[in-house]
């Protein structure tokens, strides 16, 4: 087995005024944006308000999707449009969630903006969020907080996950791991008795299931796993699956949405194929969790927790209590988006977003640069 990954402490020194942000978060299933409203101080208030998802229309998704899976060079000649309608469809979200808020834009003090993944490759030590913070900042009239990954990557550190130091906060004196199940999956351990927090990208989430039901039925994605529900896991090709290197790596460790592919599922049935794949997220989990020590409850956020197959495979590879976030109040759906809001504090307030045991970076750091209006 790898040894377990460096932990970092969580808690923070009391670090002043509450804002108020809008967190915006465009996942790697790129279905449409996520706007979430937090007061926060950046480290142990945490007030979470209204949520908006706005989703992206049929020929905007089917643009982006073909953009990001030809992998293309940041000059490519159609991403500079690309990015500025990603920008603006940013823009839109949270004019409709501050609406909702009956929040004037100028009374909003941040917008934490994550932008859109385009590739992320820690090992080059380059990543690209798509957006531009600095048109969303003049749309808006709001400075914005956007390119977290970037420095954290330039550091060493693979720039992912991030989420954790909002996990930790959420999480207080509970004693859980937090698993958030997107295109690809990630998981947050948090131990009070150590103060230590631990995450790192445990492999794939939803995004292969997607590509398979894309691919043979023209589903954008398997919902509520009725695919994978008529079919029957084969325990060979997952032992095939299981063998790829990125799980025998140490952690801290991060994915690529596109590091996995299905070609090895192509023999199966459309069913058994959807099937597989959900049980090699659940297995890939279990295998994640045996990094960060006993853990006895898992909370999972993300688009996942709604396919009752990997819900159900998940208790079953990992013999422990499975719940979704809302078992305990938190708010799913807008979980990431939350947490960039959190962040967004954390960057302007210079605190770290990233930590040894999260990304492998060899210090505490913050990241993120600031757009002015």
């Amino acid at each position: 087995m790898s040894a377990k990954p460096q932990v970092a402490p969580v808690s923070e020194p009391f670090v002043g005024d509450v804002l108020k942000v809008i967190g915006l978060m465009s996942g790697t299933s790129m279905d449409g944006i996520d706007a979430a409203y937090l007061e926060t101080d950046g480290a142990d208030y945490v007030r979470a308000g209204k949520s908006v998802s706005v989703p992206f229309s049929d020929s905007f998704r089917k643009r982006l999707i073909e953009f990001v899976a030809r992998v293309p060079e940041r000059d490519a000649p159609e991403a500079d449009a690309i990015e500025q309608e990603m920008t603006d469809l940013h823009a839109t979200a949270v004019t409709q969630l501050a609406a909702e808020t009956c929040t004037p834009l100028r009374e909003l003090d941040l917008v934490g903006f994550h932008g859109q993944t385009v590739w992320h490759r820690p090992e080059r030590r380059d990543t690209w969020q798509m957006g531009d913070g600095a048109r969303l900042a003049k749309t808006l009239g709001v400075p914005v907080v956007f390119d977290f990954r970037s420095d954290d990557v330039r550091a060493g550190g693979q720039g992912a996950p991030l989420l954790p130091v909002y996990h930790a906060a959420l999480a207080g004196d509970l004693p859980t791991a937090v698993l958030n199940i997107g295109g690809v999956a990630n998981v947050t351990w948090i131990d009070r008795k150590t103060d230590a927090l631990v995450g790192f990208d445990t492999g794939p989430g939803n995004g292969l299931i997607d590509d398979w039901v894309k691919a043979r039925l023209n589903l954008l994605m398997d919902r509520d796993g009725a695919v994978a529900a008529r079919g029957h896991v084969d325990e060979t090709i997952l032992a095939q699956l299981m063998t790829h290197p990125y799980f025998s790596a140490p952690a801290p460790k991060s994915l690529d949405r596109f590091a996995f592919s299905t070609a090895t599922l192509s023999h199966l049935s459309t069913e058994d194929g959807a099937a597989t794949l959900a049980a090699f997220t659940a297995e890939s989990v279990a295998r994640g969790l045996r990094l960060c020590g006993v853990a006895r409850h898992l909370l999972v956020t993300g688009g996942g927790r709604r396919n009752p197959i990997i819900m159900r495979e998940l208790r079953r590879r990992t013999g422990i209590d499975v719940a979704p976030v809302e078992s305990v109040g938190w708010h799913g759906d807008v979980l990431e988006a939350e947490g960039f809001a959190y962040m967004a504090v954390r960057s302007l307030k210079k605190l770290p977003i990233s930590f040894p045991g999260t990304t492998g970076v060899a210090r505490p750091l913050t990241g993120g640069r600031i757009a002015q209006p």
